[in-house]
Formats: C-alpha cells, sequence, structure tokens
C-alpha cells in the first residue's frame, strides 16, 4: 500500500494561463495589485474576507472561497 504525503503533492495555485478552461461565475477588472474579497456580491452569505495578490506572470488571481476572479486593468502600471 503506497503511503502519500504531502511532501509527495504538488501544490497549486491553479494560476497559469492554459488552465483557465472554465471561466469563472463572476469576474471583476481591479486597478489594484492586492485585492480583498469577502463574498458579498455572492447569493449565498459571503465568507470570511481574504486578500489576494495577482500575479504579474498572469494578471489575474480567483478567490479560493467563491471563485470570483480579479483581474488587473491593464492601465494599472506595473507597480505591484
Amino acid at each position: 500500500m503506497d503511503i502519500i504525503r504531502a511532501s509527495n503533492i504538488p501544490l497549486s495555485t491553479n494560476q497559469q494561463p492554459g488552465d483557465a478552461v472554465i471561466p469563472a461565475p463572476r469576474t471583476e477588472v481591479v486597478s489594484q495589485w492586492k485585492v480583498a474579497c469577502d463574498g458579498s456580491e455572492a447569493l449565498e452569505m459571503g465568507h470570511p474576507r481574504v486578500w489576494l495578490a495577482i500575479s504579474p506572470q498572469t494578471g489575474f488571481v480567483d478567490c479560493g472561497y467563491c471563485d470570483k476572479r480579479f483581474v488587473i486593468d491593464p492601465a494599472a502600471g506595473a507597480d505591484h
């Protein structure tokens, strides 16, 4: 029997541009590289507020709770 250990499982933030196969349920274009999400726009009760950093390589970040996607505005500049 094989034992699965956390060190054997690769961690991923799922932010590779090619991984964006399924469209996000909600997308917001933002001008800041760090954003907060609390799920308040969702039909559910929301979720704890989390702070997310947009990756300069992909230009977006997805909330792990509600899957909302935050996309950086191309006019925002590289100040992150």
